[in-house]
C-alpha cells in the first residue's frame, strides 16, 4: 500500500448537509485554504458521535486557523440531515457534512472498508495546494482526538510557512524547532 502523503487530492463531486441547506461539494471547495477530511463509518452510531461532536467543538479554533472541516461518511447528504436534527450533539456541526452513497471519495483516500461499505476513521489534513500533509487511520473502535488533530494542523501550517524548519513530537506553538543538519546527527 503507497502512501497518499504529499499526494494531490484526486477530483470528486458530492452532496452535503451544510448550515440546513444541501449544497454540492468538490475537491475544488478544498483548494485554496488549510482542509480537514475525516472519514467516520455511519450517522446514528456510538463512536461517530462523540469524534463529531468533539470536532464541532474545536471548529471556531480551526475557523481561526484558516481551516475548513469536511466530515464524509457513506451515509446520504438526506441521512446526514436525519442524524443532525435528531442528535443534540451532531446539532453542533457547522461543518460541511459530505455523502458519499458511492463510495468514491472513500476509495479515493483508500479508507473504505468494501465488505461493509464503511469508511474507517481516517483523517486528513490538506494543505491550500491539495496536497496529503496529514494521514491518520483508526479502526472503527478507536476513537480520534480533536485537540490532537488541531495540533497537527498547526505543525503542518509551522513547517509549510518556516522552511527548513521541523516540528520534533509533542512540539506545540512558541516551542522550539529544529534545523536538520549534518550538525545535529546523534546529538539528540
Amino acid at each position: 500500500m503507497s502512501s497518499l502523503i504529499n499526494t494531490k487530492i484526486q477530483s470528486f463531486k458530492a452532496t452535503a448537509y451544510h448550515n440546513g441547506e444541501f449544497v454540492p461539494v468538490s475537491e475544488q471547495d478544498l483548494l485554496g485554504k488549510w482542509s480537514i477530511v475525516f472519514f467516520y463509518p455511519a450517522d446514528f452510531t456510538f463512536v461517530c458521535p462523540t469524534e463529531l461532536g468533539d470536532l464541532a467543538d474545536h471548529y471556531e479554533q480551526l475557523q481561526g486557523m484558516g481551516v475548513e472541516v469536511f466530515s464524509v461518511s457513506t451515509d446520504t447528504h438526506f441521512t446526514h440531515k436525519a442524524w443532525h436534527d435528531a442528535s443534540d450533539t451532531i446539532k453542533k456541526i457547522q461543518f460541511p457534512m459530505i455523502g458519499d452513497p458511492t463510495g468514491r471519495i472513500t476509495r479515493n483516500f483508500g479508507v473504505m472498508i468494501e465488505e461493509e461499505g464503511l469508511a474507517l476513521r481516517g483523517t486528513f489534513v490538506i494543505n491550500p495546494e491539495g496536497e496529503i500533509k496529514v494521514v491518520e487511520t483508526h479502526d472503527l473502535g478507536i476513537g480520534r482526538s480533536a485537540k490532537e488533530l488541531v495540533r497537527k494542523v498547526q505543525a503542518a501550517q509551522y513547517v509549510a510557512s518556516h522552511d527548513g524548519e521541523v516540528c520534533p513530537a509533542s512540539w506545540q506553538p512558541g516551542d522550539e524547532t529544529l534545523a536538520p543538519s549534518l550538525d545535529l546527527v546523534g546529538k539528540i
